[in-house]
């Protein structure tokens, strides 16, 4: 396994330019996926006392922004400094209150205990050993409350596997971005090229694809129960063929 400073999540979700890269996955597709969970989950904020959400890797605080504006009591992790300051800032910006930590999900240590924890965006898979996956869960499953929900967004590998584009070039701005990807081994990479100004960087993603029976597995051997898997972000069903996305919303007995 990587360190910290080295590992491809470290380096790149740290960048200015990941944000920039990124930049399509905005406010209004959170707050699709945001109505969605509290659908599903039946949370209220006008619930007494009022819920807690944990947002166990918010990355610039999308969502749980979106939970902070709806009145629910947030806590918004990321191992990124740059992102997680993002989201501070932002918060600070609207006036809301939410608590920022930086943590690395294997090992969080959060005072309190939480109705509901997310983990959006395919913000799950990204370590080498199988272990640390497990090790994730584990951790949620530890703060959340008993009822306590858990909504897990993942790509949908069969989708993926059928639409995926190995190169592509685009313009962001003053930005030539030139992206190579491929599935290998189980995972999904992207090999990104950025030149702009100041000259070229380069980044690396790599996350492990689960099936929907593998990642239930994973999940139950954790305690959790599976409650329903959603397709998109609109709450569409599950498609294993079809579905751009998997949104498994499980329960802590």
């Amino acid at each position: 396994m990587s360190t910290e400073h080295t590992a491809w999540f470290a380096a790149w979700f740290n960048h200015p330019l990941y944000l920039k890269l990124y930049s399509h996955r905005d406010a209004s597709e959170a707050r699709r996926c945001v109505e969605t969970i509290l659908k599903e989950t039946s949370l209220a904020p006008q619930a007494t006392p009022t819920p807690h959400i944990l947002d166990v890797a918010c990355g610039a605080g999308r969502h749980a922004l979106e939970f902070s504006r709806r009145g629910f009591n947030v806590t918004a992790n990321d191992l990124s400094p740059y992102l997680i300051n993002c989201t501070r800032a932002h918060a600070e910006k609207e006036g809301l209150g939410i608590t920022c930590t930086r943590q690395d999900m294997r090992t969080l240590d959060i005072d309190g205990s939480y109705e509901l924890a997310v983990q959006l965006f395919s913000s799950f898979g990204y370590f080498d050993r199988n272990e640390d996956d497990a090790q994730v869960i584990q951790q949620v499953y530890r703060h959340l409350k008993p009822g306590g929900w858990y909504a897990l967004d993942l790509i949908n590998p069969a989708h993926l596997e059928k639409t995926l584009i190995p190169h592509s070039e685009k313009q962001v701005d003053e930005l030539t971005v030139i992206e190579e990807r491929s599935i290998a081994n189980g995972r999904v990479k992207k090999e990104i090229s950025i030149t702009g100004p100041d000259g070229t960087h380069r980044f690396s993603e790599s996350v492990r694809l689960f099936s929907s029976a593998s990642i239930r597995t994973l999940l139950e051997q954790e305690g959790f129960e599976i409650v329903r898997i959603l397709g998109d972000y609109g709450g569409t069903p599950f498609d294993s063929e079809h579905s751009p996305r998997m949104l498994l919303l499980s329960r802590k007995p």
